[in-house]
């Protein structure tokens, strides 16, 4: 029965973890799109309709404003629908979180050692962080000079692409290899804590342990590089990614400390 609730609680999370990805997507397409209907050539046709409307008394209807009209209305659906579902990831983390406390010590450390790989995951693949420059023109009001919106891993091939060969190791090594190792390492050691090679397991994690944190750090650098990017008027809004991002950090540190139990008990 303890098996059979954490599997359930795993796979709950697998699939609000790809419903949370599908409408994070879907919200940055939207975006996107609206982005480039306020783009200054955009605006000025858009302009020019309102005028030919506003001449004909109506007869020349202005698409660009209705089809921008729509591509906002998707855009707060698919928010709104992105924040429901990371609503219900957060729930079952804190499902895993209190079901940790009632199993045994080594199912416990498996069960949250796995829910953080998942939250790892989709905190990678998932967009984190959606940048967009604006300007107030002229006679047009406030067009988009350019719209951005990356994930982690999306951000290590930009910078690998743009030539910022530095900061796209130091993300790629802190955010995405160490903490997979990490949580591997936690999965690994509660499925064989038994084994002779335990204790080479333990060292390697407390090893790990010293950089437990870096991923956090090397995240929020990621985080103010993208956001001071720009000449112009910045709007930077953090995305689901992020709280996904966050809920593997938390899930990490309840199986590090899931694990020392067990640890403690093996070196006895």
């Amino acid at each position: 029965m303890e098996l059979f609730w954490s599997v359930a609680l795993l796979v709950l999370m697998a699939w609000l973890g790809k419903e949370g990805y599908r409408a994070a997507i879907a919200y940055e397409q939207a975006a996107g799109e609206s982005a480039q209907m306020m783009q200054a050539e955009t605006v000025a046709k858009s302009r020019l309709k309102d005028l030919a409307s506003m001449l004909t008394f109506g007869a020349v209807k202005n698409d660009i404003r209705e089809k921008l009209q729509q591509l906002q209305e998707r855009q707060r659906e698919a928010k709104a629908r992105a924040q429901r579902v990371i609503l219900y990831f957060a729930g079952t983390v804190l499902a895993a979180l209190a079901s940790a406390w009632l199993l045994p010590i080594r199912l416990a450390t498996g069960l949250l050692s796995a829910a953080a790989l998942i939250a790892l995951i989709n905190g990678l693949v998932t967009p984190i962080l959606m940048v967009t420059v604006h300007k107030n023109v002229e006679y047009l009001g406030d067009v988009v000079l350019s719209f951005e919106s990356k994930g982690i891993l999306g951000s290590v091939e930009k910078l690998y692409h743009e030539g910022n060969l530095p900061i796209a190791g130091v993300i790629l090594l802190f955010s995405v290899l160490l903490p997979a190792a990490k949580t591997l390492s936690l999965l690994f050691l509660s499925l064989y804590e038994t084994r002779p090679f335990a204790m080479k397991m333990v060292r390697f994690f407390k090893h790990l342990g010293k950089w437990s944190m870096l991923d956090v750090f090397v995240v929020a650098l990621l985080l103010v590089f993208l956001t001071s990017r720009g000449t112009d008027v910045s709007r930077a809004e953090a995305e689901i990614g992020i709280y996904f991002f966050l809920a593997y950090v938390i899930l990490s540190m309840a199986a590090s400390l899931a694990a020392e139990r067990m640890l403690k008990r093996i070196e006895n």
